[in-house]
């Protein structure tokens, strides 16, 4: 722009090209606002001002929400949503011989984009099993490592939803039927790199010392998403091997917290270049799948599948492939018990169906929550977070309503629950089995330290959930 204008007319005084850049709104060019009103605090573009920022609220209050892996990569739902990558790069031998088995020789992985066709993709559906799920917020992939996006982007031609295959905006209609039907909050998750896009692939043989790939593709498409569809998560992901730096990280993050329309609510996650996972960012997801199974001093989430062994939709699934629900609250009570959130993954079929495996977990992890919803949504880590007598058995605190709560995985045989943990005080302490209200039940202290509990005797039936279960214990230290 500068070139066209310099040849035209005179060159611009400083002053007055900084007003004209000022005047066009470029993102990252706006200079730092004074604090509005209350004294919002600024945050400048570094690590150490950024992570200073407080997580908004919400976020560790939800505990749980649903990943939505889905793209091209959904068209040969083979193996992996690195599909592409192992039978391109590594040329792993299942992935060759699936396509020399089922397509023509100089089959394109770009020809799979318009075989992408979500015809029966319904955002009114989704919204609706997404509410009946329990969760409190979605994260869908705008945009994997593929290159793929699935919003029209003006930075990806020819190479997004909008342009080839559905012909939809996608993002855009998923955004709206959540906001309109839900209580969801909205995300979404973008990869920062792609796999074999020239300019990466440049940038990368300069040792990241060339930014083409940043400037031109992935950052104008983050700026593009958050001003666009205003997600309040930003799920960042595949470095690609490079530094933070590269990627203009901070920067990007800077203009999020401090003028994007999000400001006041977004939530970031760690994933923003080489050495930043579980040391920088929002929230921690450290890695795939990450459980550690004790409390930790940093906000965290752990991200995991439905389907063990893929986050897209794979048409070779088999059940045993598919955790069981007693398999997904046990996730689910683990991780919020050590402080963590639970972002559960599903993958869509390449015609924008939710798998009824996907969907019939997605509404019994609703209706247990409907019933120990209260142990989940809003908790706190309590003093332990698991008990140390009886296996299965984890804790969470109601700290507003001056509670306790013991979620046991396992009903005892014996009738009767020894929980190690609790200091009950006699003529004080109260315990109910949630979900059964017709008595307080029973229970006697051993020593200064540790309960017994006797539980109802209940059929199948009268059992208040299938899957775990949870006492609410009052005047407990």
């Amino acid at each position: 722009m500068q070139g066209s204008v310099g040849r035209t007319s005179p060159p611009l005084p400083p002053p007055l090209l900084l007003l004209l850049l000022l005047l066009l709104g470029l993102p990252g060019l706006l200079p730092a606002r004074p604090p509005g009103g209350g004294g919002r605090p600024r945050y400048e573009p570094t690590w150490g001002s950024l992570d200073a920022r407080p997580l908004p609220a919400w976020f560790d209050e939800a505990k749980f929400g649903v990943f939505i892996h889905w793209g091209v990569f959904s068209v040969p739902s083979f193996g992996s949503e690195w599909f592409w990558w192992y039978w391109q790069k590594e040329k792993r031998e299942p992935y060759v011989k699936f396509m020399e088995a089922n397509y023509p020789p100089g089959f394109s992985y770009e020809d799979f984009g318009p075989l992408f066709t979500a015809e029966f993709f319904d955002p009114h559906q989704w919204a609706d099993i997404l509410k009946a799920s329990g969760a409190k917020y979605v994260v869908l992939t705008s945009k994997h490592h593929e290159g793929f996006t699935l919003w029209g982007s003006k930075y990806s031609w020819n190479w997004n939803a909008v342009d080839v295959g559905p012909n939809r905006d996608l993002v855009a209609e998923l955004a709206t039927s959540v906001r309109n039907r839900t209580d969801l909050h909205f995300g979404l998750y973008h990869s920062l790199f792609e796999w074999f896009n020239p300019l990466f692939l440049e940038d990368a043989a300069s040792a990241f010392m060339t930014r083409k790939f940043p400037t031109s593709k992935s950052l104008p498409e983050l700026y593009e998403i958050v001003t666009k569809y205003q997600p309040e998560i930003i799920w960042s992901d595949g470095n690609g091997n490079a530094p933070d730096t590269y990627w203009n990280s901070t920067g990007f993050l800077a203009w999020l917290y401090n003028d994007s329309p999000v400001r006041d609510t977004v939530v970031t996650n760690d994933r923003w270049g080489v050495g930043s996972i579980c040391t920088h960012g929002g929230f921690y997801t450290c890695s795939d799948r990450y459980n550690p199974g004790h409390l930790l001093p940093h906000k965290w989430e752990n991200c995991m599948t439905i389907d063990s062994k893929s986050w897209g939709y794979r048409r070779n699934a088999q059940l045993g492939d598919y955790l069981t629900i007693e398999d997904l609250v046990k996730q689910l009570v683990e991780t919020v018990s050590c402080g963590g959130n639970l972002l559960m993954n599903i993958g869509p079929t390449h015609d924008g169906r939710i798998a009824v495996v996907f969907e019939e977990r997605l509404r019994q992890m609703g209706a247990w929550l409907k019933v120990n919803g209260g142990a989940i949504y809003g908790t706190k880590p309590w003093r332990a977070q698991n008990d140390t007598f009886t296996p299965g058995v984890w804790y969470t605190c109601s700290p507003k309503e001056g509670k306790v709560n013991a979620i046991f995985l396992d009903w005892p045989n014996s009738g009767t629950l020894v929980l190690g943990e609790p200091r009950a005080k006699l003529g004080e302490t109260q315990v109910k089995l949630v979900g059964y209200e017709e008595q307080l039940l029973k229970w006697i202290a051993l020593g200064e330290k540790g309960i017994i509990v006797a539980l109802p005797q209940l059929t199948p039936k009268q059992l208040p959930c299938q899957w775990g279960w949870t006492l609410q214990l009052t005047a407990i230290s």
